[in-house]
């Protein structure tokens, strides 16, 4: 996992200044009232933890202090893709992608782009994924069932 992880009401306050910066602690708290009923304390309280995870630079202007990224979106989900990965079997990785596919509302040119990289994707794609997990992590190889190189085998 990453220093910076951050909680779900990060990543909250994170869409509001990714869309919108500067912006002030009052402007953040102000675009999330219809989602949800934090007090203002308590968008300050996630600014903090962002500005201490090195996710937000704060400027002060006059009295007010306004908050800027230091990463962009990409940055970030790109790196949550890789805590997540990490975190699994290499052999589950793509029926977690097909999950993540089929939850989710997709544009004809988003479909259209995934098909080309599908079809880039399969000149090297092996036959089968090798589990890389330590004895005891996944029930592919090490509880009951074998890893014989390529393949996975059930016993």
């Amino acid at each position: 996992m990453h220093e910076n992880q951050i909680s779900p009401s990060e990543w909250e306050v994170m869409r509001v200044v990714w869309t919108t910066h500067p912006i002030t602690s009052k402007e953040i708290n102000d675009s999330l009232k219809a989602k949800k009923e934090w007090k203002l304390a308590t968008t300050k309280t996630l600014i903090g933890r962002l500005v201490k995870k090195g996710m937000l630079s704060t400027e002060q202007k006059g009295r007010k202090y306004e908050y800027s990224p230091v990463v962009s979106e990409k940055e970030s989900i790109d790196e949550a893709i890789d805590d997540l990965l990490n975190q699994m079997c290499t052999t589950k990785v793509g029926q977690t992608i097909e999950t993540i596919l089929e939850k989710s509302t997709v544009s004809m040119s988003d479909l259209e782009r995934l098909e080309a990289l599908i079809q880039e994707k399969k000149v090297n794609a092996p036959e089968k994924v090798k589990c890389g997990c330590t004895p005891g992590q996944c029930s592919c190889v090490h509880q009951g069932g074998k890893n014989d190189g390529d393949e996975i085998v059930s016993d």
